[in-house]
């Protein structure tokens, strides 16, 4: 699954760094502890350390389950308790031993089990079989004539499919090198300047080396030198696309992917890098868009995007019903709704359901958020959206209805940060008389996206910000 030993690098975080030979000698030393078990949780931060438990893992033949260094308590528990580790390595320490051999397990063996916020409810397990990174990266490398010759660089964390499961196994198995930094545009343009030649990046990076870029040629003419710039986990402004373009003279190429499927559709490297589309189904993914009823809905028409191929999750674990109802005759519904271009090129246009909120490269449930400021004796009840935000895509938005005095806005967000994870605080609150409701009880969240709300003949309370939408948001970004 990944390339020989060498003395080419392999990962740089900051001054530390591994060889493929160092590497190997690290990863199967810890592998030899792992022989023999099921599933190993690893606490997933920025951190070589991480790079060489997860290597370690699927050396081992047993899946990992990566943490969010910064998870709240509740998510946490429910993780464990779903899990069921039977280890967690937390910043296990690199020894270089001489590690007996492995052999290599089955393509359907689990090799990861990313956890995934759907639109209600505690976040599930994408159990990943091993075929679905080998084939999907494989697939990418054709795409973007990525070789053992690219020196990639990200910020992107290590709990998720975007920066570890393409950005770090990519990498390896392809026999390149990959340099983890903390974001800044001037850090990306630093080691752009010095070897490396692509980025993985999200929508968020990219406003912010728009905006960069234009004020500072130096800067500009370090990410012209980039062989390649991909974004993913949520649509990138065209308007950031043009910027970017102007000052540097690169076409960002965008793909589209999910935990459960890693990436569906992209841009060619030698392709139409075209605003405001992901581009083509990549090698080995099968991609329809359809009705309600499964059928095609051809050319300019809007309908569900739906996948097979040996990209696909194994299963949601210990969900055999969320799973069985994921599916509709071997295809993966994504829930995501698109148009086809008469080229086939695909635009996403947004998500089937409402309550899925794509923030700053994180996938978010409303319902989760929902749960858990309803755990605070002053919320009487809540709806959680998302709002266009320039900088994250989408910001957080909570309309509460409290159940006495409201409580300052920052009490609920760092309630929710607590609970949850700092990237699901609420940016903005606003408090209201009552939620609007259908003769069902259910919330009318598509009535709350107006910047007034008027409630049984009584305005809304006016909009409290939690944060300034203006200040940064906490990076480095989710992706999927």
């Amino acid at each position: 699954m990944f390339a020989e030993p060498s003395d080419r690098e392999a990962l740089r975080f900051g001054e530390n760094s591994l060889t493929y030979a160092e590497l190997h000698r690290a990863a199967g030393t810890l592998a030899e502890r792992l022989r023999g078990h099921t599933r190993v949780a690893v606490w997933a931060t920025s951190t070589l350390e991480t790079c060489v438990a997860v290597v370690a893992g699927l050396l081992a033949g047993v899946a990992i389950v990566p943490l969010n260094p910064k998870i709240g308590e509740r998510e946490l528990e429910h993780i464990l308790g779903d899990s069921k580790p039977d280890l967690i390595l937390r910043d296990e320490p690199v020894r270089l031993g001489t590690p007996g051999a492995f052999e290599e397990p089955g393509p359907e063996t689990p090799a990861l089990v990313i956890y995934t916020s759907g639109t209600t409810g505690p976040p599930k397990g994408v159990v990943l079989p091993r075929r679905a990174l080998t084939s999907n990266i494989d697939a990418l490398a054709k795409a973007w004539q990525w070789t053992g010759d690219d020196v990639l660089v990200h910020g992107l964390p290590l709990f998720h499919v975007h920066g570890l499961g393409i950005g770090i196994l990519g990498a390896l198995r392809l026999g390149g090198s990959v340099r983890h930094v903390k974001f800044s545009p001037e850090a990306i343009g630093q080691e752009l300047a010095t070897g490396a030649t692509m980025m993985f990046g999200v929508p968020t990076m990219y406003h912010r080396i728009a905006e960069a870029v234009e004020q500072n040629r130096e800067l500009a003419d370090q990410f012209r030198n980039a062989r390649l710039l991909v974004s993913g986990s949520a649509a990138l402004p065209a308007s950031d696309h043009e910027r970017i373009a102007r000052a540097t003279g690169q076409g960002i190429v965008e793909r589209y992917g999910m935990s459960e499927t890693l990436m569906n559709v992209s841009m060619r490297f030698d392709g139409d890098r075209r605003p405001g589309a992901v581009g083509l189904p990549v090698d080995g993914v099968d991609v329809q868009v359809v009705d309600e009823l499964g059928n095609d809905v051809g050319v300019g028409t809007i309908g569900e995007i739906e996948v097979r191929g040996p990209n696909l999750f194994l299963e949601y674990l210990n969900r055999p019903d969320a799973t069985e109802k994921a599916f509709r005759e071997g295809w993966f519904k994504t829930g995501d709704m698109a148009v086809r271009d008469p080229d086939g090129y695909i635009r996403i246009v947004g998500r089937r359901a409402t309550d899925l909120i794509k923030s700053g490269g994180y996938k978010i449930g409303a319902g989760e958020i929902e749960n858990a400021l309803l755990e605070h004796p002053a919320v009487a009840e809540v709806a959680v959206t998302g709002e266009p935000d320039h900088d994250l895509g989408e910001r957080i938005v909570a309309w509460v209805v409290p159940s006495g005095e409201a409580p300052e806005p920052d009490e609920l967000s760092d309630h929710v940060a607590r609970l949850l994870s700092p990237h699901k605080r609420p940016r903005v609150v606003r408090y209201l008389d009552s939620l609007p409701r259908n003769e069902m009880g259910k919330v009318l969240k598509r009535e709350l996206s107006q910047e007034d709300c008027h409630r049984d003949g009584r305005w809304a309370r006016p909009a409290i910000p939690v944060t300034s939408v203006d200040q940064p948001a906490e990076l480095p970004l989710q992706a999927t």
